[in-house]
């Protein structure tokens, strides 16, 4: 199967420093010759590595708004994150209007879908009597995470379309209607906060379409800022507890209930998958996981400190309603298909192989030093056994290893310099036999 991925090399910019393989969560990377490569069935978008990489090396892909030309009326989707970076600068409406001003001739916040979202998973929880913790679909990582590292759990997502697709079918409905004109004609732009969802809306996991294109924050920041001062205000339909699901713990408070965590950071998300997996949480109703720092605030294609765009995420809404006075009706929009695990982890597709295969991967990690340093360009010795195995790397790009064969060449080859084959003389008896005096 092939992968759409959002997160990119810009190999000249690659010095090899390994920061990347440390930091990856689903070990995706590797440093051969001096450059990282991505192993594509590997990689969720997560962004972990443009954020960790000093050299900006990693890069992502999206579109800009030179592919506003393609469509005859353009939609824009702001995530509700994307308010933050310019929330204490102008008030909610001026932003909306700065998005028309920069190209677009409608706006439909992904907060108004969240709202809907959340009230769906909400009556989807109160009937719901299957295995627990239900874990949140909304954030793409997570989700590939799950399907990477935790592939038992992919039975626990939640089949409900995220906010982002509600918001790009009903975007769509609203401007055929409004306008008269065909489906093609229309494009749906989704503003994104991080690389996940750029893939996610290339390649999108529970079967239904999301946005027609997918423009980084970070690649139209400066248009919408020059804009905010002069921009016309247009209507916002949202209410605060839409824009809390751009920050950490907004999407609980918007469904509401009794046992609902929430996990930010992928990292922490991976303990509590861990512990998931050994039994625990199941008195947990649902889990709001995301893998960016603060949730949607800290996604790796922001401007600002995520810190202070929650801070002004949260005073924004305060100055909003609770909740719209009418939601639309999303119907079977809201329906998503099954989440499947990823094939990535596995040494072989023939089981005794790949019992043969793991039997010599045990062994070759316990002759390894197990110090997981990353010199040899893989992430742990767990790691770089499995490289072995799958003949992508061999014992000595381990510099312990190495060495101890370094050494062992070394007095080998000390061991031979002493001997001379029987027909040649010693040089001390030589030297004694051409003496003066002794014939």
């Amino acid at each position: 199967m092939g992968y759409f991925h959002s997160v990119r090399l810009e190999e000249d910019k690659c010095k090899g420093c390994t920061n990347c393989i440390k930091h990856c969560p689903t070990e995706a990377i590797r440093v051969r010759e001096g450059k990282a490569r991505i192993i594509q069935e590997r990689c969720i978008d997560c962004g972990e590595c443009i954020r960790i990489c000093p050299n900006h090396a990693k890069i992502a892909v999206g579109d800009d708004l030179t592919a506003l030309a393609a469509y005859s009326y353009r939609i824009a989707l702001p995530a509700p994150a994307i308010i933050s970076q310019f929330a204490g600068q102008a008030d909610l409406e001026h932003i909306l209007g700065a998005l028309v001003a920069v190209g677009f001739d409608a706006v439909y916040e992904v907060a108004l879908a969240a709202e809907i979202v959340a009230r769906a998973i909400r009556r989807y929880l109160d009937d719901y009597r299957g295995k627990r913790p239900l874990i949140s679909p909304a954030c793409p990582a997570v989700v590939g995470l799950i399907q990477v590292r935790f592939p038992s759990l992919v039975e626990q997502i939640l089949p409900l379309a995220t906010p982002v697709d509600v918001a790009a079918r009903l975007a769509r409905e609203e401007a055929m209607e409004a306008t008269g004109l065909p489906s093609q004609a229309i494009g749906t732009f989704f503003i994104s906060p991080c690389p996940a969802k750029i893939t996610a809306a290339r390649q999108p996991q529970g079967g239904l379409p999301g946005p027609d294109r997918v423009i980084p924050l970070a690649a139209i920041y400066g248009d919408i800022r020059q804009r905010l001062a002069t921009a016309v205000p247009y209507p916002s339909r949202a209410g605060a507890a839409g824009y809390g699901w751009g920050h950490s713990g907004g999407e609980n408070a918007s469904i509401g209930g009794r046992r609902l965590l929430e996990v930010d950071g992928i990292h922490h998300v991976i303990e509590v998958f861990t512990r998931i997996e050994a039994g625990d949480f199941e008195d947990i109703e649902y889990i709001e996981a995301q893998a960016c720092p603060g949730g949607c605030v800290g996604g790796a294609l922001m401007v600002h400190n995520p810190y202070l765009a929650r801070l002004e995420l949260r005073q924004l809404a305060r100055g909003l309603p609770p909740r719209p006075a009418n939601l639309p009706e999303a119907g079977a929009s809201l329906v998503a298909a099954p989440v499947q695990p990823r094939p990535s982890l596995q040494l072989d597709t023939d089981l005794a192989t790949a019992i043969e295969k793991m039997q010599r991967l045990e062994a070759t990690q316990a002759m390894l030093p197990g110090l997981d340093c990353g010199s040899c360009g893989s992430p742990s010795c767990r790691a770089l056994a499995e490289d072995i195995v799958r003949e992508e790397a061999q014992d000595t790009d381990c510099v312990f290893v190495l060495r101890d064969r370094v050494r062992v060449l070394a007095e080998e080859v000390v061991e031979l310099a002493r001997k001379l084959p029987p027909s040649m003389a010693q040089p001390e008896r030589r030297n004694r036999d051409e003496t003066p005096g002794n014939s």
